[in-house]
Protein backbone atom coordinates (compact mmCIF):
# COMPACT_ATOMS: atom_id res chain seq x y z
CA UNK A 1 0.00 0.00 0.00
CA UNK A 2 1.36 3.68 -1.27
CA UNK A 3 1.84 5.60 2.02
CA UNK A 4 0.31 9.25 1.37
CA UNK A 5 1.61 11.96 3.75
CA UNK A 6 -1.14 14.50 5.22
CA UNK A 7 -0.79 17.78 6.48
CA UNK A 8 -2.30 17.86 10.02
CA UNK A 9 -5.33 20.19 10.27
CA UNK A 10 -5.64 22.76 12.61
CA UNK A 11 -7.47 23.03 15.50
CA UNK A 12 -10.70 24.91 15.28
CA UNK A 13 -10.01 28.37 17.02
CA UNK A 14 -13.93 28.12 18.46
CA UNK A 15 -15.95 25.39 19.80
CA UNK A 16 -19.28 24.78 17.95
CA UNK A 17 -21.41 25.15 20.89
CA UNK A 18 -19.70 28.93 20.45
CA UNK A 19 -22.56 30.25 18.26
CA UNK A 20 -25.52 28.70 19.88
CA UNK A 21 -24.62 30.08 23.55
CA UNK A 22 -24.21 33.77 21.53
CA UNK A 23 -27.10 35.80 22.02
CA UNK A 24 -26.91 39.94 20.40
CA UNK A 25 -29.32 42.73 21.57
CA UNK A 26 -28.81 46.78 21.93
CA UNK A 27 -29.90 49.25 24.56
CA UNK A 28 -30.22 53.01 24.47
CA UNK A 29 -28.30 54.30 27.25
CA UNK A 30 -28.09 58.25 27.47
CA UNK A 31 -29.44 58.90 24.09
CA UNK A 32 -26.52 56.54 21.83
CA UNK A 33 -27.17 52.59 20.94
CA UNK A 34 -24.94 50.13 22.82
CA UNK A 35 -24.71 47.05 21.25
CA UNK A 36 -23.90 43.68 23.89
CA UNK A 37 -23.53 40.29 23.24
CA UNK A 38 -24.24 37.31 25.64
CA UNK A 39 -23.04 33.96 25.67
CA UNK A 40 -25.03 32.03 27.75
CA UNK A 41 -24.03 28.42 29.81
CA UNK A 42 -24.61 25.50 28.47
CA UNK A 43 -25.05 24.09 31.61
CA UNK A 44 -25.77 25.78 35.06
CA UNK A 45 -24.12 24.87 37.78
CA UNK A 46 -24.00 26.01 41.62
CA UNK A 47 -20.62 28.00 40.35
CA UNK A 48 -21.99 29.85 37.22
CA UNK A 49 -21.53 33.52 37.44
CA UNK A 50 -22.46 35.90 35.52
CA UNK A 51 -19.31 38.30 33.99
CA UNK A 52 -19.70 41.83 32.59
CA UNK A 53 -16.46 41.94 29.70
CA UNK A 54 -14.80 45.10 29.69
CA UNK A 55 -12.87 45.12 25.91
CA UNK A 56 -9.71 47.14 25.12
CA UNK A 57 -9.04 50.22 22.92
CA UNK A 58 -9.63 49.79 19.79
CA UNK A 59 -11.29 46.77 20.62
CA UNK A 60 -15.05 44.89 20.68
CA UNK A 61 -16.76 42.61 22.13
CA UNK A 62 -14.84 39.88 19.15
CA UNK A 63 -11.59 40.57 20.99
CA UNK A 64 -12.50 38.53 23.85
CA UNK A 65 -14.60 35.29 22.69
CA UNK A 66 -11.75 32.85 22.76
CA UNK A 67 -12.27 33.74 26.28
CA UNK A 68 -15.76 33.62 26.48
CA UNK A 69 -15.22 29.81 24.80
CA UNK A 70 -13.20 28.58 27.24
CA UNK A 71 -15.73 29.28 29.61
CA UNK A 72 -19.19 27.23 28.91
CA UNK A 73 -20.14 27.19 32.29
CA UNK A 74 -20.02 30.71 32.80
CA UNK A 75 -22.23 33.55 31.17
CA UNK A 76 -20.98 36.34 30.05
CA UNK A 77 -22.03 39.71 29.34
CA UNK A 78 -19.92 41.80 26.31
CA UNK A 79 -20.90 45.12 25.17
CA UNK A 80 -19.00 47.75 22.58
CA UNK A 81 -17.76 50.45 24.35
CA UNK A 82 -19.84 53.62 23.00
CA UNK A 83 -17.21 54.74 20.43
CA UNK A 84 -16.18 51.60 19.16
CA UNK A 85 -17.64 48.43 17.45
CA UNK A 86 -21.53 48.57 16.54
CA UNK A 87 -21.81 51.08 19.78
CA UNK A 88 -22.39 54.89 19.33
CA UNK A 89 -19.90 57.32 20.59
CA UNK A 90 -21.00 59.23 23.53
CA UNK A 91 -23.38 62.49 22.55
CA UNK A 92 -21.50 65.73 23.53
CA UNK A 93 -17.71 64.06 23.75
CA UNK A 94 -15.98 63.32 26.58
CA UNK A 95 -15.07 59.83 25.93
CA UNK A 96 -13.26 59.73 29.79
CA UNK A 97 -12.37 56.76 31.98
CA UNK A 98 -14.95 58.90 34.89
CA UNK A 99 -17.12 58.83 31.67
CA UNK A 100 -16.60 54.91 30.60
CA UNK A 101 -17.34 54.37 34.28
CA UNK A 102 -20.38 55.69 34.42
CA UNK A 103 -21.50 53.57 31.78
CA UNK A 104 -20.62 50.66 33.22
CA UNK A 105 -22.68 51.34 36.03
CA UNK A 106 -26.43 52.76 33.63
CA UNK A 107 -25.45 49.38 31.24
CA UNK A 108 -25.35 47.40 34.74
CA UNK A 109 -29.18 48.92 36.07
CA UNK A 110 -30.23 48.68 32.32
CA UNK A 111 -29.42 44.94 32.48
CA UNK A 112 -30.19 44.18 36.08
CA UNK A 113 -27.21 42.59 37.23
CA UNK A 114 -26.83 43.17 40.38
CA UNK A 115 -23.66 43.02 43.28
CA UNK A 116 -23.21 39.14 42.82
CA UNK A 117 -21.81 40.37 39.24
CA UNK A 118 -18.09 39.89 37.92
CA UNK A 119 -16.08 42.81 36.41
CA UNK A 120 -13.55 41.76 33.76
CA UNK A 121 -11.36 44.41 31.96
CA UNK A 122 -8.47 44.22 29.22
CA UNK A 123 -5.62 46.28 29.01
CA UNK A 124 -7.86 50.12 28.68
CA UNK A 125 -10.72 48.29 29.94
CA UNK A 126 -8.82 47.40 32.99
CA UNK A 127 -8.12 51.04 33.94
CA UNK A 128 -11.99 51.69 33.31
CA UNK A 129 -13.10 48.84 35.28
CA UNK A 130 -10.80 49.43 38.31
CA UNK A 131 -11.97 52.96 38.37
CA UNK A 132 -15.23 52.32 38.07
CA UNK A 133 -15.26 49.79 41.09
CA UNK A 134 -13.05 51.96 43.21
CA UNK A 135 -15.81 54.92 42.58
CA UNK A 136 -18.53 52.26 43.15
CA UNK A 137 -17.73 49.92 46.28
CA UNK A 138 -20.20 47.06 46.63
CA UNK A 139 -21.69 47.34 42.89
CA UNK A 140 -19.80 43.76 41.52
CA UNK A 141 -18.53 41.17 43.82
CA UNK A 142 -14.90 40.22 42.08
CA UNK A 143 -12.61 42.10 39.78
CA UNK A 144 -10.41 39.82 37.03
CA UNK A 145 -7.98 42.16 34.89
CA UNK A 146 -6.42 41.13 31.89
CA UNK A 147 -3.16 42.28 30.64
CA UNK A 148 -3.70 45.16 33.11
CA UNK A 149 -2.42 48.74 32.89
CA UNK A 150 -0.31 48.93 36.10
CA UNK A 151 1.93 51.93 35.55
CA UNK A 152 1.55 55.82 33.88
CA UNK A 153 1.94 55.14 29.85
CA UNK A 154 3.93 58.71 29.61
CA UNK A 155 6.77 57.26 31.77
CA UNK A 156 9.35 54.82 32.11
CA UNK A 157 10.99 52.83 28.87
CA UNK A 158 7.86 53.17 26.55
CA UNK A 159 6.93 56.48 27.63
CA UNK A 160 8.77 57.93 24.10
CA UNK A 161 6.31 55.36 22.31
CA UNK A 162 3.63 56.72 23.66
CA UNK A 163 4.08 60.08 23.25
CA UNK A 164 4.88 59.28 19.43
CA UNK A 165 1.59 57.37 19.15
CA UNK A 166 0.17 60.46 21.31
CA UNK A 167 1.28 62.71 17.87
CA UNK A 168 -0.36 60.17 15.70
CA UNK A 169 -3.63 60.28 17.39
CA UNK A 170 -3.68 64.17 17.21
CA UNK A 171 -2.69 64.26 13.69
CA UNK A 172 -5.37 62.06 12.27
CA UNK A 173 -7.83 64.25 14.21
CA UNK A 174 -6.54 67.29 12.75
CA UNK A 175 -5.65 66.06 9.56
CA UNK A 176 -8.29 66.54 6.60
CA UNK A 177 -11.18 63.87 7.50
CA UNK A 178 -10.53 61.60 4.49
CA UNK A 179 -6.90 61.42 5.19
CA UNK A 180 -7.41 61.53 8.86
CA UNK A 181 -9.14 58.21 8.54
CA UNK A 182 -6.97 56.80 5.84
CA UNK A 183 -4.29 56.69 8.46
CA UNK A 184 -5.76 55.41 11.50
CA UNK A 185 -7.38 52.95 9.07
CA UNK A 186 -4.01 52.11 7.56
CA UNK A 187 -3.89 48.32 7.14
CA UNK A 188 0.32 49.15 7.27
CA UNK A 189 0.47 50.24 10.37
CA UNK A 190 -2.36 47.51 12.13
CA UNK A 191 -0.23 45.04 10.61
CA UNK A 192 3.20 46.16 12.19
CA UNK A 193 1.40 46.93 15.45
CA UNK A 194 -0.06 43.64 15.33
CA UNK A 195 3.20 41.87 14.16
CA UNK A 196 4.84 43.74 17.49
CA UNK A 197 2.31 42.51 19.94
CA UNK A 198 1.91 38.95 18.67
CA UNK A 199 4.11 36.56 20.61
CA UNK A 200 3.23 32.72 19.28
CA UNK A 201 5.20 31.32 16.73
CA UNK A 202 1.70 29.74 15.38
CA UNK A 203 1.56 30.33 12.15
CA UNK A 204 -2.56 29.87 11.87
CA UNK A 205 -2.81 31.70 14.91
CA UNK A 206 -0.81 34.25 14.06
CA UNK A 207 -3.17 34.50 10.83
CA UNK A 208 -5.69 34.89 13.00
CA UNK A 209 -4.25 37.95 15.18
CA UNK A 210 -3.42 39.90 11.97
CA UNK A 211 -7.07 38.86 10.63
CA UNK A 212 -8.64 40.17 13.72
CA UNK A 213 -7.10 43.20 14.19
CA UNK A 214 -7.44 44.02 10.50
CA UNK A 215 -11.17 43.27 10.77
CA UNK A 216 -11.80 45.28 13.99
CA UNK A 217 -9.41 47.61 14.90
CA UNK A 218 -10.97 50.48 12.53
CA UNK A 219 -14.22 50.19 14.00
CA UNK A 220 -14.66 53.19 15.60
CA UNK A 221 -17.78 55.79 15.37
CA UNK A 222 -15.14 59.30 14.59
CA UNK A 223 -11.46 60.56 15.17
CA UNK A 224 -12.75 62.74 17.51
CA UNK A 225 -14.04 60.25 19.87
CA UNK A 226 -11.17 57.71 19.23
CA UNK A 227 -8.37 60.36 20.26
CA UNK A 228 -10.62 61.13 23.63
CA UNK A 229 -10.65 57.61 24.24
CA UNK A 230 -6.66 57.48 23.72
CA UNK A 231 -5.66 60.21 25.70
CA UNK A 232 -7.89 58.12 28.48
CA UNK A 233 -5.91 55.03 28.16
CA UNK A 234 -3.03 56.82 28.25
CA UNK A 235 -3.62 59.21 30.86
CA UNK A 236 -4.73 56.67 33.99
CA UNK A 237 -4.04 53.28 35.00
CA UNK A 238 -4.68 50.74 37.55
CA UNK A 239 -2.26 51.83 40.52
CA UNK A 240 -4.15 54.66 40.93
CA UNK A 241 -6.67 53.32 42.97
CA UNK A 242 -4.93 49.73 43.83
CA UNK A 243 -5.83 50.92 47.13
CA UNK A 244 -9.77 51.31 46.80
CA UNK A 245 -9.70 48.05 45.60
CA UNK A 246 -11.01 45.82 48.46
CA UNK A 247 -12.42 43.15 46.93
CA UNK A 248 -11.08 39.81 45.45
CA UNK A 249 -9.29 41.12 42.46
CA UNK A 250 -6.85 38.86 39.98
CA UNK A 251 -4.72 39.76 37.71
CA UNK A 252 -3.70 38.19 34.85
CA UNK A 253 -0.60 38.71 33.17
CA UNK A 254 2.02 38.12 29.72
CA UNK A 255 5.46 37.28 30.86
CA UNK A 256 6.66 39.15 27.89
CA UNK A 257 4.04 41.79 27.53
CA UNK A 258 5.83 45.08 26.24
CA UNK A 259 2.73 47.18 26.86
CA UNK A 260 1.26 46.33 30.46
CA UNK A 261 4.97 44.66 31.80
CA UNK A 262 6.10 42.60 34.28
CA UNK A 263 7.78 44.21 36.68
CA UNK A 264 4.67 46.54 36.99
CA UNK A 265 2.30 43.79 37.64
CA UNK A 266 3.97 42.65 40.87
CA UNK A 267 4.11 46.39 42.32
CA UNK A 268 0.18 46.76 41.36
CA UNK A 269 -0.93 43.46 42.81
CA UNK A 270 1.63 44.70 46.11
CA UNK A 271 -1.48 47.62 45.97
CA UNK A 272 -4.41 45.45 46.60
CA UNK A 273 -5.52 44.30 49.70
CA UNK A 274 -6.84 41.25 48.01
CA UNK A 275 -4.62 40.60 44.99
CA UNK A 276 -3.67 37.72 43.05
CA UNK A 277 -0.88 37.79 40.47
CA UNK A 278 -1.38 34.83 37.79
CA UNK A 279 1.43 35.19 35.09
CA UNK A 280 1.50 33.39 32.03
CA UNK A 281 4.55 32.31 30.27
CA UNK A 282 5.02 33.05 26.26
CA UNK A 283 2.50 35.66 25.97
CA UNK A 284 2.32 39.63 25.23
CA UNK A 285 -0.25 41.91 25.17
CA UNK A 286 -2.56 39.31 23.82
CA UNK A 287 -3.27 37.09 26.24
CA UNK A 288 -7.36 37.15 25.48
CA UNK A 289 -6.47 35.55 21.98
CA UNK A 290 -2.71 33.50 22.37
CA UNK A 291 -3.92 31.82 25.51
CA UNK A 292 -7.41 31.72 26.50
CA UNK A 293 -7.16 28.36 28.11
CA UNK A 294 -4.87 28.96 30.78
CA UNK A 295 -6.38 32.38 31.35
CA UNK A 296 -10.21 30.47 31.60
CA UNK A 297 -8.61 27.83 34.17
CA UNK A 298 -7.38 31.07 36.13
CA UNK A 299 -10.71 32.49 35.89
CA UNK A 300 -12.75 29.96 37.37
CA UNK A 301 -10.23 28.66 39.91
CA UNK A 302 -10.54 32.30 41.39
CA UNK A 303 -14.05 32.45 41.21
CA UNK A 304 -14.83 29.10 42.56
CA UNK A 305 -11.80 30.20 45.62
CA UNK A 306 -14.18 33.42 46.84
CA UNK A 307 -17.43 31.93 45.98
CA UNK A 308 -20.16 32.86 48.51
Amino acid sequence: MEHVDTVPTPAPLFSDELAARTRAAAVDLDGGRVAYWSYEPVVVTPETRTILVIHGFRGDHHGLLRVADQLPDMRLIMPDLPGFGSSAAFEGGGHSVDRYGRFIGGFMAALGLGPETVLLGHSFGSIVAAHFVAANPGAVSELILINPIAAPALEGPKGVMTKLAVLYYEAAARLPAQLGLALLRSQLIVRAMSEAMAKTRDKDLRRFVHAQHSAYFAAFADRDSLLEAFKASVGSNVSEVGGALTLPVLLIAGEKDEIAMLPDQHKLVALLPDGTLEVIPGVGHLIHYETPEPAAGFIRRFLKDHSA
